[in-house]
């Protein structure tokens, strides 16, 4: 990423003037030279003229960090392939033979899920190839591990699809009873329900998905991973149609 000259200015001085009090901190060094109080008072002056330039400055910093740490996610891909994509216990919506992949890392009670979660229904819809692997990442709280829960739960009974779409409805908070509730109107054995939730299958599956995730850098959901492209956080239709595309030309 190439950064604006005025932007690396203020990076170069910020870290001229952060040395400074270092070269004056000895029993032995009473004063400032004249010229570097000078070149203090220069970048002082320069940085309360041009506050814009500062916060530039630190965009870009966090921008380039950002950057790296993608990088370094996406390094971890290739060794995890087996993991995200061929994990048993995972639920798969869309087309389990499909010629494409989608991997999502969500929470049931992420606003950034639901938010995504009409375009992921229209590339199943509309993309007889697409396969999606659903991980799921609980990290909002135990409501959030209960509704984790009972969506493996429901895999069991064979209609994880239609637990995993009344959940996505839900536009209000989720708690343990919503949760019964709308596992109840998809049509799941509630007995059954709740003593799968309770399996070692259920809590290892949880579990790895959160190994996974911190292999991966992931802080947050939503997460996409298509070939060897991941996207932290929400995105767009075209974006996810564009990655879909370039997966199955070999370009990612």
């Amino acid at each position: 990423m190439k950064m604006p000259r005025n932007v690396l200015f203020v990076s170069a001085v910020l870290l001229c003037s952060w040395n400074f009090p270092a070269l004056t901190q000895t029993a032995s060094q009473a004063t400032v030279p004249a010229g570097e109080e000078a070149l203090q008072k220069a970048i002082h002056d320069y940085i309360l003229s041009h506050p814009e330039v500062l916060l530039q400055s630190l965009r870009a910093a966090k921008e380039q960090q950002q950057e790296q740490m993608a990088a370094q996610a996406k390094s971890k891909i290739p060794s995890l392939r087996k993991e995200l994509l061929e994990d048993a216990s995972a639920p798969i919506l869309g087309n389990p033979g499909g010629d494409v992949t989608l991997v999502e890392f969500f929470d049931y009670r992420c606003p950034y899920c639901r938010q995504v979660e009409p375009f992921l229904q229209t590339l199943v819809k509309s993309d007889p190839g697409l396969r999606i692997v659903e991980k799921e990442f609980p990290i909002l709280g135990p409501a959030s591990v209960y509704a984790a829960r009972a969506a493996l739960a429901a895999n069991k009974q064979g209609k994880y699809k239609q637990f995993h779409d009344a959940m996505m409805a839900k536009k209000a908070n989720i708690d343990e009873a919503t949760v019964l509730n709308l596992a109840e109107q998809a049509g799941l054995d509630i007995d059954r329900l709740k003593a799968d939730m309770n399996r070692p299958e259920v809590d290892s599956e949880i579990k790895r998905n959160r190994e996974i995730a911190k292999e991966l850098k992931l802080n947050g959901t939503p997460a996409f991973i298509i070939g060897t492209e991941l996207v932290p956080g929400a995105t767009d239709l075209e974006t996810l149609k564009s990655m879909l595309d370039d997966a199955r030309h070999g370009v990612n």
